[in-house]
């Protein structure tokens, strides 16, 4: 017979929200910190986010309640006005993502996903390799070898661009997550990152 601790806790996040949330910080942290060297590491932590957003894309449709996008995506209003609650210690609990949790999470993703697959784009116009060789188009010679004409270079920088960028912005948004889930778990009195390891929340 379950306890009354056990009775008054809920499993909120299923297994593929939660590994998919901790693979995601893995991948971004290594990819992030070694700036392309070792570029077979990079690349694999570059990969790693691709799949994982893409599952937890698929999964926000598929998945169980408090996983999918319709039970957490909100409009402006509602984002904004939680956040004046949390200013005034009137914000109200969600079992769920709150409104602004959930505005930071399909940001999050959307960010991500610019990022990865704009580096699967530098990858594929500077060294025609990856997904997206056979459809970013690089310059080669008669043998095949890649090479970098103007225009080549050119699309290969544009790529480099927006994945730094992507990439940056990415970076100012964990921060931003971070902060939120430091001050949310502050106010409402429990603890928000035990509970995307365990999956479980309080109740109450």
């Amino acid at each position: 017979m379950p306890d009354a601790q056990s009775q008054s806790m809920i499993r909120v996040w299923d297994p593929i929200v939660r590994i998919g949330h901790w693979v995601l910080v893995a991948a971004f942290a290594t990819a992030f910190l070694t700036e392309g060297e070792p570029e077979w590491l990079h690349t694999a932590a570059g990969y790693a986010i691709a799949v994982t957003v893409t599952l937890r894309l698929i999964w926000g449709f598929v998945g169980p309640e408090h996983a999918r996008f319709s039970g957490f995506v909100t409009g402006p209003a509602a984002v904004l006005g939680y956040l004046r609650g949390l200013l005034t210690g009137q914000a109200t609990r969600h079992i769920g993502h709150s409104p602004a949790g959930g505005a930071m999470t399909v940001a999050l993703l959307i960010m991500l996903a610019v990022t990865a697959v704009s580096g699967m784009g530098t990858l594929a116009v500077e060294e025609g390799r990856g997904p997206l060789a056979g459809i970013v188009t690089v310059a080669t010679d008669h043998e095949g070898a890649v090479f970098h004409d103007d225009d080549a270079h050119e699309a290969g920088e544009v790529w480099e661009d927006i994945h730094e960028i992507a990439a940056n912005l990415s970076l100012v948004l964990v921060f931003l997550h971070v902060g939120g889930v430091a001050i949310a778990s502050y106010a409402h009195r429990e603890n928000l990152v035990r509970a995307m390891v365990t999956g479980r929340k309080p109740v109450r």
